[in-house]
């Protein structure tokens, strides 16, 4: 059966990826953020080796990262076993291994943006509501939060473009299921080794091409948004 002219198996792949991306992104916001403040905000010993642990996804080759999260979180894993024994939680070749994968790909990129948000606040003001008596958490989540909204979306889209491409680490972890793991960036992998299915591949990239500037431009008008509400509310 075709759909918008889109097969079956094509749309499966089109919608898994949107979910993967979506649950990435969500997954990756809170640890984003904290890693952002903390690396923004602290002083600490062994603080540029954690930095360089947050990064080292962008350096590392995806297939290296996809095989440290097999290692670490499929079933025979240190992590992975102890979380499908005692919470049920399997990650290897389920869509949620994939969106784990997607998540620490995207990660570094969503720590950066949120990292130079925090960092361009003044802090003056969060000195100020601690003068006024505000607790450290009131204070960030009252001031410094809101502050770096724009830097928190654009951050966030990142992760979730990034997410949208992620073939490398995704596929070494949990493999091309159709339906249950192969994403948009797997599909078309498939299609260009498969002889006479340029139509069908041009029309996944095609498909790629404008979800990611979709991504792009909701980015920036998000980001200008929010900047413009926080001027008006200064």
């Amino acid at each position: 059966m075709m759909t918008l002219g889109f097969s079956d198996e094509e749309l499966q792949a089109i919608l898994l990826t949107l979910k993967v991306a979506t649950v990435a992104t969500l997954g990756a916001l809170p640890i984003g953020i904290a890693l952002g403040w903390l690396l923004a905000r602290k002083r600490f010993p062994g603080r540029a080796l954690l930095d360089g642990l947050v990064h080292l996804p962008l350096v590392l080759p995806p297939v290296v990262t996809g095989y440290l999260l097999l290692v670490a979180f499929g079933r025979q894993g240190w992590i992975g076993a102890w979380l499908a024994e005692h919470l049920g939680i399997v990650f290897s070749f389920r869509w949620t291994g994939a969106a784990l994968a997607s998540a620490v790909m995207g990660l570094p990129l969503m720590v950066r943006a949120i990292r130079l948000a925090i960092e361009s606040i003044d802090r003056r003001y969060e000195h100020a509501a601690a003068t006024l008596g505000a607790p450290p958490a009131i204070a960030f989540f009252t001031i410094t939060l809101p502050l770096a909204a724009p830097g928190i979306v654009a951050g966030a889209v990142l992760c979730f473009a990034k997410a949208l491409g992620e073939f490398g680490a995704t596929i070494t972890f949990v493999s091309a299921i159709p339906g249950e793991t192969q994403t948009l960036a797997a599909a078309l992998y498939a299609l260009t080794q498969t002889p006479g299915a340029d139509a069908a591949a041009w029309r996944l990239t095609a498909v790629a091409i404008a979800v990611s500037i979709a991504a792009l431009m909701a980015s920036e008008w998000l980001a200008r948004r929010v900047s413009r509400q926080l001027k008006g509310s200064v």
